[in-house]
């Protein structure tokens, strides 16, 4: 039997995909608010500054991994115009319905696809930048979904991880009482669901550190990565150009 983590708890790795697909399905419908509610508002200050990091161009063909409710997708599509493209995808169908839904009504129809970050259904050297943000450490295999987006990528092409990481050691304390004490507490007050909200503060703690992650990349088809520590390390911005 092959076991992974599911936040704190081992499980079977065949048994961690349902699982954080039971996550996402009890929480789509009220993402956006917690996600306000939890971050004080600054997921969608990260979201920008990963946006104009990535400086997409007009023409662009773009693919965002684990889009959720769509906010990446609807910047990018503004940026790369009607001569470019984006994707948008998710492994969890709820919460791919909620970002569709809500891109359609900002005026904008783009390509919706439910696939594996594991096995990405698109031909080699697509894409010119692909975006993940808040899913790499829901992801049971990262370096195979790591490999699948070098895969996609054309030579030159750009990687964007937005993800939780480490925190500044001096902020850890408060951190961590904040993660265990007031989040799942405020899951369970809006959204009527303590656990999850404690399963996402656990997989955080579970996740590759920023060097980690770098290194990571790195191996999986990066030749260049680099990191940006956000609001202390709360959260990082990792940036791998596929150079082979």
């Amino acid at each position: 039997m092959t076991t992974t983590h599911f936040g704190y708890e081992t499980v079977e790795e065949q048994d961690k995909a349902r699982r954080v697909r039971g996550v996402f399905d009890s929480v789509a419908t009220r993402y956006d608010l917690m996600n306000d509610l939890m971050s004080l508002g600054l997921h969608r200050l990260w979201k920008r500054y990963a946006v104009l990091v990535a400086h997409a161009q007009p023409g662009w063909r773009v693919l965002d991994i684990a889009g959720g409710t769509g906010d990446l997708a609807r910047a990018f599509a503004r940026q790369v115009g009607p001569s470019g493209s984006v994707v948008h995808t998710d492994i969890n169908e709820a919460m791919l319905r909620v970002g569709r839904d809500r891109l359609l009504d900002a005026g904008l129809a783009l390509p919706t696809v439910a696939c594996d970050a594991e096995k990405l259904p698109f031909p080699d050297g697509h894409f010119d930048l692909v975006s993940l943000a808040f899913g790499l450490r829901n992801m049971t295999h990262k370096e195979r979904a790591l490999r699948e987006m070098a895969r996609v990528l054309k030579k030159g092409g750009k990687l964007l991880v937005l993800e939780f990481s480490r925190v500044a050691r001096p902020l850890r304390k408060a951190y961590d009482l904040y993660s265990f004490g007031v989040l799942p507490r405020l899951g369970q007050w809006v959204a009527g669901d303590a656990a999850s909200y404690r399963y996402l503060a656990e997989s955080i703690r579970m996740h590759p550190s920023q060097e980690e992650l770098k290194a990571l990349m790195k191996q999986s088809g990066f030749g260049h990565v680099d990191f940006h520590n956000l609001s202390g390390g709360v959260v990082a911005l990792h940036v791998g150009l596929r150079c082979d």
